[in-house]
């Protein structure tokens, strides 16, 4: 099998789609296939088992589960061995990350420990630092929390009010932290503050520092089984080399450190996702009306098929983005003593896929789990079937790690931020498209039935698309641009639609190549699906911002005609390909 090839950040829309070979899950090697089961085993026998227990929020059993994951290597993953870790790759885990989502209140008890919690320390930390805290986290012997979010600052997390006053060998720190995950079970607190009352900065915080008290347990609509508190700093005295990183930094960490988080939420609402296409099959299979199984009837099927689709598009996203971070970070020299400087700089080159991921997974798992529900009809709004505890923890999802308002603001701004920095040629692609609209061509559309010609059409068109508004946007607004956040928004949602697109076809032609045609029938009925919605989704986008962006808008919504012609595509079809796949598997197949 080829080696996976190293991308560059948003490296997809300026090259031609399946010209790179990515990661798909057929590619997992047997070590990471271990993991994955290993994580499946503990989350079965561990902590589905005491799904009420944790519901309830006991906070001994929650400790009890960290150490038993921390012996089975669970928490290590991220950890170099020098510290007690195992020092594996990226996709090792996040394959446990998607495991462990499948109990939500376990998943950020979890999740916030490894991602958030100790990775700020592994990355930023000193060699005293990872020395004294990282086995503990390893080994699940003490459990770490991240509080950067305050009362008055959350998307706004540089308007923090918390402050770090330095007296001596010592800071002194006051303020008061909202949302914290893991709050009262936490030994370690990673703590961002303000030194002096304005350089924002990161601490390493001991829990039975004096000083330090944790508020009462949030009442949520779900995610009950975790612990979500205040943290409250009152003069808490930190010692000067429990800063982590250099002073006024702190913007460095929180934010690569989202990064990550962002993109192992998408896979994590991934896994959710799976395991919720399985429960709606099995009881469609089973639920009978007018004598005939509900998953007989097409009204249904298509619920299933159009949840596999976001699910299989969203495995082509994750797994590619993990393997190209991978296949970057392995080219690195491990011995040198800038290796976790440089290792940084390559998950920023990817702070727009982590946003993407994020937004697309956190829907997606929302849309799949609805339709599930659906599927259950009256049974599904009670607790005795498995749908509405999932269902309500991954409502979060879309607040986490940055609202996915804010992860789509993001995607567009960095991306031109990008262009003006001369890190991503795109104003040539730009300059050459407005030229193509204006010489009045239409796009040629391919002849003939060849496997995934169409799909390549679209996917291609749909960057044009793509590329030709954002240049119509920057041209227009310029400096501006930050204030028009609809446009933004919009912008967003097209470049994610031509990278779910993107990585759909590439995956699936790697499958038609290593299975043939009648193997990965479903796999191409998937493409059609995928490819056809996202190439017509960022078409009607692209007329509707073209009546904000353009004097004249009729002449490029005729531009964009001509990009994008209609295509007709017999999807009804397709999602019967796809649901026969779902149903003959009894779970999501691919």
């Amino acid at each position: 099998m080829p080696a996976i090839e190293p991308e560059t950040g948003v490296g997809f829309l300026l090259t031609p789609a399946c010209r790179h070979h990515i990661l798909t899950p057929e590619a997992f090697s047997d070590e990471q296939r271990m993991f994955l089961r290993t994580a499946e085993e503990f989350m079965e026998k561990e902590v589905l088992s005491r799904n009420e227990a944790i519901e309830h929020l006991d906070y001994g059993i929650l400790r009890k589960l960290m150490r038993k994951a921390g012996e089975l290597g669970l928490l290590s993953i991220d950890i170099p061995e020098a510290y007690g870790g195992l020092g594996l790759d990226k996709t090792t885990s996040a394959l446990a990350s998607e495991a462990m989502a499948v109990q939500g209140s376990w998943a950020v008890t979890f999740g916030a420990h490894v991602g958030i919690g100790t990775l700020p320390i592994v990355i930023f930390g000193t060699e005293s630092q990872k020395a004294k805290y990282l086995p503990g986290l390893a080994a699940g012997e003490t459990i770490a929390a991240y509080c950067l979010t305050e009362p008055g600052s959350g998307s706004d997390a540089m308007g923090a009010k918390t402050t770090a006053i330095r007296e001596g060998d010592v800071y002194v720190l006051n303020g008061v932290k909202q949302w914290i995950t893991n709050a009262n079970i936490a030994d370690v607190l990673i703590v961002f503050a303000q030194v002096d009352g304005r350089l924002f900065s990161a601490f390493i915080v001991d829990r039975n520092t004096p000083g330090v008290s944790i508020g009462v347990e949030e009442k949520k609509l779900g995610l009950k089984g975790s612990s979500t508190a205040q943290v409250i700093l009152e003069d808490v005295r930190v010692p000067a080399e429990n800063l982590l990183g250099e002073i006024g930094r702190g913007s460095v960490i929180a934010f690569n450190i989202l990064n990550i988080g962002r993109y192992k939420l998408g896979i994590g609402s991934n896994g959710v996702a799976k395991r919720g296409i399985g429960d709606a099959v099995r009881y469609a299979r089973d639920r009978k009306q007018f004598q005939t199984a509900i998953v007989e009837f097409p009204a249904i099927r298509e619920k299933l098929a159009r949840s596999a689709a976001l699910v299989f598009a969203t495995d082509a996203m994750a797994w590619r983005l993990c393997g190209a971070m991978d296949a970057r970070l392995e080219a690195l020299d491990a011995g040198d003593p800038d290796h976790w400087k440089h290792a940084v700089e390559v998950l920023k080159d990817f702070t727009i896929e982590c946003s993407m991921l994020k937004v697309y997974g956190s829907e997606a798992v929302a849309f799949v789990l609805d339709e599930a529900l659906q599927i259950h009809g009256g049974y599904g709004f009670t607790r005795e079937y498995p749908i509405e505890q999932p269902l309500r923890d991954v409502r979060v999802n879309r607040i986490f790690e940055g609202t996915n308002e804010i992860n789509r603001l993001l995607v567009p701004g960095t991306l031109f931020k990008r262009v003006m920095q001369g890190k991503l040629n795109l104003m040539p692609v730009m300059m050459a498209l407005e030229a193509e609209v204006k010489a009045g061509e239409t796009a040629v559309v391919p002849a003939g039935d060849e496997p995934l010609a169409q799909e390549t059409f679209m996917t291609e068109q749909a960057k044009k698309v793509f590329i030709y508004t954002a240049g119509a946007a920057a041209q227009k607004f310029m400096a501006e641009l930050d204030r028009q956040q609809e446009l933004l928004l919009g912008l967003a949602d097209m470049l994610t639609d031509v990278w779910a697109a993107d990585s759909t076809l590439t995956r699936v032609a790697q499958s038609l190549e290593s299975m043939g045609a009648e193997k990965a029938k479903g796999r191409l009925a998937v493409a059609r699906v995928v490819c056809t919605e996202s190439y017509r989704r960022v078409a009607a986008r692209a007329r509707e911002l073209a009546c904000h962006l353009a004097n004249k808008p009729s002449r490029m919504i005729e531009g964009i005609d001509r990009l994008a012609p209609y295509l007709p595509a017999d999807l009804i079809a397709a999602r019967r390909e796809i649901a026969d796949a779902v149903v003959s598997a009894g779970r999501y197949p691919f």
